[in-house]
């Protein structure tokens, strides 16, 4: 497994879980908002923490975290993610994976495994704008529409998020977005925060508050219980 960083405290990346973030190396997407592009594009050796050293900590910190936090770039990326997952689940500790959905065969395998708590999904937009959003051309969505299924068919506990960028998003695009993961109970809207250090933002801002409230309005006319991330 290539590290590409190591959060060791966090409260909001694991729900209701104390836990620590593993940022894996590499990314099969092209996200013009991407805020992570040093993750993106292979960074350094000296930005990169090895196995061992992770390893280490999380044996240090047995009985003061109840989770790790596993994101990336994109973790399913690496065909060794299955046996770090259960590496870490070997020690106690509670498993969240994030994924972009591109590698449904892999997350099949790891969700029958049984080794994953708590599973993220990115919903990057409407299927017909995907491309756009993921700055790939003629991208192909059944592997996004498989994963969905996968997911919401495993019982595994999971949220399907939606990073809101204006102007690849509208407000309108919400309610055709959450059909597409109609039946889960978690959906989130986070709107778009320029870090400064984006792939590709030229041109890209976050959407303005009374368009977000009326794209989470469209949310939940499908699913109810949509939220704004951060807000009650």
């Amino acid at each position: 497994m290539i590290i590409g960083g190591l959060q060791k405290l966090t409260l909001l990346d694991f729900p209701e879980t104390v836990a620590c973030t593993v940022f894996t190396v590499g990314c099969n997407l092209r996200c013009p908002f991407c805020h992570n592009p040093a993750l993106v594009n292979n960074p350094p050796e000296s930005y990169r923490i090895s196995e061992e050293e992770l390893f280490a900590f999380l044996n240090k910190r047995k009985g003061i975290l109840d989770g790790v936090a596993i994101t990336g770039g994109e973790p399913l990326l690496h065909s060794d993610i299955g046996e770090f997952i259960a590496k870490i689940k070997s020690l106690g500790y509670k498993v969240k994976l994030d994924t972009n959905g591109t590698f449904p065969d892999r997350l099949g395998q790891i969700l029958a495994e049984g080794n994953v708590d708590y599973v993220a999904m990115d919903l990057k937009n409407t299927f017909d704008k995907y491309a756009e959003t993921v700055g790939i051309s003629g991208f192909d969505t059944s592997l996004i529409k498989r994963s969905i299924r996968l997911i919401q068919e495993s019982g595994v506990d999971h949220e399907f998020r939606t990073t809101v960028v204006s102007p690849l998003h509208t407000a309108d695009d919400f309610e055709t977005i959450a059909k597409q993961v109609e039946g889960s109970e978690k959906y989130f809207l986070q709107n778009f925060v320029d870090s400064g250090n984006l792939l590709n933002g030229e041109g890209l801002g976050e959407m303005p508050r009374g368009e977000l409230e009326k794209a989470l309005e469209n949310a939940r006319k499908i699913i109810p219980q949509s939220k704004i991330r951060g807000e009650s």
